[in-house]
């Protein structure tokens, strides 16, 4: 890397929103822990609220290390979805008898304080570090599917000896 690239990377690790990622995760985790394992529908709550809850610092530090706009925006859906499936997890909790469901409360008070973290981080995208995203859902502002690409103006000759030569 060069120290251009060194002044662009950021490390997960010390973001706002990984480390309320992280404090999110690890409540779910000590929550889940107090699920009786011989309950198989409980279980597999379990299973999906880890994974959700894993998804809130995994999809952070790959957005960082995407760069482009339309990968960081990928990342970010799927961040949300994973935190609004984590919170509608209490329901399943309490509808397959999990005796300490109340304790997600916790967890959406820690994600409501994610959601605001989020707003801020992904209002920091670099709008103008993007290729154009085909399928339309993650463009900039004012860019569309069907945009002409700006870099199909640049002449590219392969990698033969200089034709000038």
């Amino acid at each position: 890397m060069n120290s251009e690239e060194d002044d662009d990377f950021t490390e997960p690790e010390k973001l706002p929103i990984y480390r309320k990622g992280k404090e999110i995760f690890d409540l779910v985790h000590r929550i889940t822990d107090l699920i009786p394992e011989d309950n198989e529908h409980l279980m597999y709550v379990k299973s999906c609220m880890l994974g959700d809850a894993a998804l809130l610092t995994v999809k952070v530090a790959g957005a960082e290390a995407a760069g482009l706009y339309d990968l960081k925006m990928e990342n970010a859906a799927i961040i949300r979805k994973a935190a609004r499936d984590l919170v509608v997890s209490q329901h399943s909790l309490e509808e397959f008898g999990f005796k300490e469901s109340e304790y997600c409360e916790v967890v959406r008070e820690l994600v409501e304080e994610y959601r605001l973290l989020f707003i801020d981080w992904v209002a920091g995208f670099d709008k103008w570090d993007y290729v154009i995203d085909r399928w339309g859902l993650f463009n900039p502002p004012g860019v569309g599917p069907f945009d002409k690409d700006p870099d199909d103006d640049i002449p590219f000759h392969g990698f033969e000896e200089d034709p000038g030569d």
